[in-house]
C-alpha cells in the first residue's frame, strides 16, 4: 500500500484544505521557481528520499523536454530555475542544460548530494559549476559522521566534508556569486530544530572541525511519502507521525507554501504544484505536459492537495527553501 492509500484510512485526520482559513491561500500565486527534476537516477539511496532515488533508478529527461523548460522559463518569466533528481548531475544532457540556463537566468541553482562529484567522469564538476556561478544547494543529513552516515550510507560523510573543502577552495561560501546552501533533513519521523539556531550548530561544527564555511542552512520536514512515507507504513508508524504534523499545524506558514509560487516538473515532463506531489503522482489537472505548456500564458490554479501536505505547514513550515513561517 502506498503512502496516499494509508492516508485514506486516516479518517480522524481533516483533509488539508479544510484547516485552510484563507481559501485564497489554495490557488497558485505568481510563479517565481521552476524546478526542474531531471531524473530519478542517483549514485545514493537514502532513506529519507521522496522520489526514491537510486542507482537502479533508469528515468533521465530528454533534451526536448529541457528544451521547453528553457522555452517556458522565458515566456512565464520565473526568477529561478531549480536544478534536482536524483543526482542532476548524472543526467547526460546537464551539462549542456546549465550553460544554457545561465544564459537566461540569473538564479540557477543545482541540488547536489556531493558524493556524485568523486565519482569517475564527475570529478571536474565542482570547477564547472563555479564557471557558471550556479547557486550549489548540497544536501548533507548532519554535521556528525554518525548521523550522516546513518541516513546516507557509511563513508558518505567523509566523501562529501572533501567536496565541500574543494568547493571551499574555489570560493563557494566565500565569495559573491558563488552562493553554497545546505540542507538538513532530520534522521526520523521528529520535526527539525529551528532553522536558525540549527544553521549555527552547521557553522560552528563543520567550521571549526573541517574548516569548512557555508551561506545558509535550511531545515525540511521530512515528508511522509516515497522512501520515507514506506518506512513509516513498514513500522506502523504512519499515522502517528501524520497525527503529529497535523497537530502541528501553523496557519501562518500556509501562505509560504511553495506550491504556491513554483512550478515543478518531473524527469517525463508532467508537471506538477510542487516537488512532493510530484513523488505521490499527483499532476498539475488538465495539463498533460510541459510541452504543452510554451506559448501560453500563466493563469492562476487550484493547488492539489492531500495530508502529506500537513509536512509543509507544520511548526516552522517547511519548503525546498527551508522554513515557510
Amino acid at each position: 500500500m502506498d503512502a496516499r492509500e494509508e492516508f485514506k484510512k486516516l479518517t480522524q485526520i481533516p483533509e488539508f484544505e479544510e484547516c485552510v482559513e484563507d481559501k485564497e491561500l489554495l490557488m497558485t500565486d505568481r510563479m517565481s521557481v521552476l524546478q526542474i527534476n531531471v531524473g530519478r537516477l542517483c549514485n545514493l539511496a537514502c532513506k529519507h528520499c521522496h522520489m526514491e532515488a537510486g542507482p537502479n533508478r533508469t528515468e533521465v529527461m530528454e533534451k526536448d523536454v529541457l528544451e521547453s523548460c528553457l522555452k517556458l522559463y522565458q515566456e512565464w518569466r520565473f526568477d529561478t530555475i531549480d536544478i534536482t533528481g536524483g543526482a542532476p548531475e548524472m543526467n547526460p544532457h546537464f551539462r549542456w542544460f546549465v550553460e544554457e540556463a545561465v544564459k537566461i537566468c540569473r538564479n540557477v541553482m543545482v541540488r547536489s548530494n556531493l558524493t556524485i562529484m568523486l565519482e569517475e567522469g564527475y570529478e571536474d564538476l565542482p570547477e564547472f559549476l563555479a564557471a557558471n556561478k550556479v547557486t550549489v544547494i548540497c544536501s548533507l543529513p548532519h554535521y556528525k559522521a554518525r548521523n550522516s552516515n546513518k541516513q546516507r550510507g557509511e563513508g558518505t560523510f567523509e566523501k562529501s566534508v572533501k567536496v565541500l573543502q574543494k568547493l571551499n577552495a574555489l570560493g563557494y561560501g566565500k565569495e559573491s556569486g558563488l552562493t553554497l546552501n545546505m540542507v538538513f533533513n532530520p534522521g526520523g519521523a521528529f520535526f527539525p530544530p529551528e532553522q536558525s539556531a540549527m544553521e549555527k550548530e552547521y557553522k560552528e561544527h563543520l567550521g571549526s572541525e573541517y574548516g569548512i564555511v557555508f551561506n545558509n542552512l535550511f531545515t525540511i520536514t521530512n515528508n511522509p511519502i516515497g522512501r520515507f512515507g514506506a518506512f513509516l507504513i513498514r513500522t506502523g508508524n504512519m499515522e502517528g507521525y501524520l497525527t503529529k504534523l497535523y497537530e502541528a499545524f501553523n496557519p501562518g506558514a500556509a501562505a509560504g507554501m511553495m506550491c504556491r509560487s513554483q512550478l515543478s516538473v518531473g524527469w517525463d515532463g508532467r508537471v506538477y504544484d510542487c516537488d512532493f506531489n510530484q513523488a505521490a503522482d499527483m499532476p498539475i489537472e488538465g495539463v498533460g505536459s510541459i510541452k504543452d505548456l510554451p506559448g501560453t500564458s500563466y493563469k492562476k490554479r487550484r493547488i492539489c492537495f492531500n495530508k502529506h501536505c500537513y509536512a509543509c505547514t507544520a511548526g516552522q513550515g517547511s519548503s525546498c527553501g527551508g522554513s515557510t513561517a
